[in-house]
């Protein structure tokens, strides 16, 4: 009874504890700017303490690093939802992802019945340069590690296949049911923000940015010079499904697109300076047609970069009501190799909109759910039916805008959720669809490298009666039954088809060239130029 007891206090006794023992060490550390350090003091802390006595006095052998994990996460939820504790084993994965590259040997791969296969290659990367091909099966890593009909987890892969630049690894595929050994040398693999920019007509062009990494703004830079050497007039700007990222990089983009010395974020925060960023240069964009696409998914940076543009008439904001994140984090780097990322202030459009939406501590489960609640109560079918829930803001062109709650389009485009039953969101939720379409494309290799362009693929090839009731027998090996959805479900999957082809062939670059052509927000965005 006693160490049932135990065991349900010993989380929130840890919580206590390490609130203390945190603070204490961030106020003797503030002046460095980090924490990594303050649980090495000479003196020791109450937590390691306890942290000791458990791991030599405890009657049962306990995971120590959990039990802290869920102290500190347990702490964490009594701040606000976007506090979190980076360990150690995923802080590579997260910093990657901002520093926008990775040490590896450039393949994308997807597990098929037990089997590794190689479904896209990094043109001109290590394993291009080895040899590596698009449908090669990987069977064996340096001679040791079976890969085949094992159930290894894709996180297994990745750690065989990445490691410091320079370093070799042998692999050992199947090639034409012929075994073939290949060895690569690790490289630098670019982690993309921009993923296409291209002309969709005269004078109009297209961005696509996924996230606000280390590299976002030269990336950017390129694509604007890209597109502008092309008579750029008009911008499609998407950051639909953009979580957000570096503050600096959308600030800098933002300075691209507003002239004078104009506001583009204030920051502020109970302890530490105000900050206030604005324009320092004279931008590449700053007079042609505007606009900027967004969704529920767009986020944080997103909003600061679509924000400062509403609010400044600079740019027609298209799609659905933004993620409404309206906090800025700080990393910390800690003694046991993880990271605190902990906010520390609020952000501020130009007008003075915090566009955060409402939040309750120890309850992250509810802030989650607030995206779910959109879908269930109709808001991103007939767009935002409840009051703003923020004040009122006038921009000088007249526009209201409102805070509290994310940024709201100026013009509103519905999500379909006709076309979404739940054997189509099987086909997305267990992979069903994306392995349908490699090996579509296996099997049609032939005709589809006739294909030269994504442009090429939109005009002549038409998914139809065929390429249907062979999904309908692929999707029944995943217990998937699609012989009951509606027509109007059945023809919008295969419009997707193609771009999905697109993808496969010329990864994301082809995908919004396919896409685009059907895609209801551009559509939207291109009336709305005119």
């Amino acid at each position: 009874m006693v160490n049932k007891k135990l065991q349900v206090w010993l989380p929130l006794l840890f919580a206590v504890v390490m609130t203390i023992g945190m603070w204490i060490g961030y106020k003797l550390r503030e002046d460095t700017g980090g924490i990594a350090g303050f649980l090495n003091n000479t003196r020791s802390s109450s937590v390691q303490e306890i942290i000791g006595l458990i791991q030599d006095k405890y009657v049962d052998t306990v995971a120590v690093d959990s039990l802290k994990e869920s102290a500190i996460n347990e702490m964490l939820a009594h701040l606000d939802p976007h506090s979190i504790y980076i360990p150690a084993r995923e802080l590579q994965d997260v910093n990657e992802d901002l520093q926008g590259n990775f040490q590896g040997i450039g393949v994308e791969f997807q597990i098929f019945n037990d089997t590794v296969n190689i479904v896209n290659v990094i043109a001109d990367g290590p394993s291009f340069k080895a040899g590596v091909q698009v449908g090669d099966k990987i069977i064996k890593v340096n001679d040791t590690v079976q890969v085949a009909s094992v159930k290894i987890k894709p996180a297994d892969i990745k750690k065989l296949l990445r490691g410091e630049g320079g370093s070799k690894v042998k692999l050992t595929v199947l090639r034409d049911n012929n075994p073939t050994t290949l060895t690569i040398e690790r490289g630098t693999i670019p982690l993309p923000s921009v993923d296409v920019a291209y002309m969709m007509a005269p004078g109009k062009g297209f961005i696509h940015i996924n996230k606000f990494s280390e590299t976002t703004y030269p990336e950017f830079m390129q694509a604007m010079e890209k597109l502008q050497k092309q008579n750029l007039q008009e911008l499609i700007l998407d950051l639909r499904g953009n979580g957000g990222g570096i503050l600096q990089e959308a600030v800098d983009i933002a300075d691209e697109f507003l002239d004078e010395d104009k506001m583009i974020v204030y920051t502020k925060g109970g302890h530490v300076p105000p900050a206030e960023y604005y324009c320092k240069k004279d931008g590449v964009f700053e007079k042609g047609k505007l606009t900027v696409l967004v969704d529920e998914t767009s986020a944080s940076a997103s909003e600061i970069l679509s924000g400062a543009l509403q609010d400044w008439d600079r740019a027609t904001i298209i799609g659905r009501r933004t993620f409404g994140k309206g906090l800025v984090q700080q990393q910390f780097n800690l003694s046991d190799g993880g990271a605190l990322r902990l906010t520390v202030a609020r952000y501020y459009t130009p007008l003075g909109r915090n566009i955060q939406k409402p939040y309750t501590s120890n309850n992250r489960e509810a802030y989650e759910d607030e995206l779910i609640h959109r879908f269930h109560d109709g808001e991103v079918v007939h767009g935002d039916t409840s009051a703003p829930v923020g004040p009122p803001f006038k921009t000088k062109g007249g526009h209201i805008v409102y805070g509290g709650g994310g940024i709201t389009p100026d013009i509103f485009v519905p999500f379909d959720t006709t076309s979404q039953p739940d054997a189509i969101l099987q086909l997305y939720i267990k992979g069903t669809f994306n392995n349908f379409v490699y090996t579509y494309y296996m099997q049609n290799k032939t005709y589809l490298q006739t294909l030269k362009t994504p442009t090429d693929l939109y005009k002549t090839f038409h998914a139809g009666d065929k390429e249907w009731q062979e999904l309908i027998s692929f999707a029944k090996r995943d217990s998937i039954d699609l012989t009951t959805v509606s027509a109007k479900a059945k023809n919008d999957l295969l419009q997707k088809f193609p771009a999905q082809l697109a993808r496969q062939i010329w990864r994301s670059e082809g995908f919004y060239e396919v896409s685009n052509e059907t895609d209801p927000m551009i559509k939207k965005a291109v009336e709305a130029m005119q």
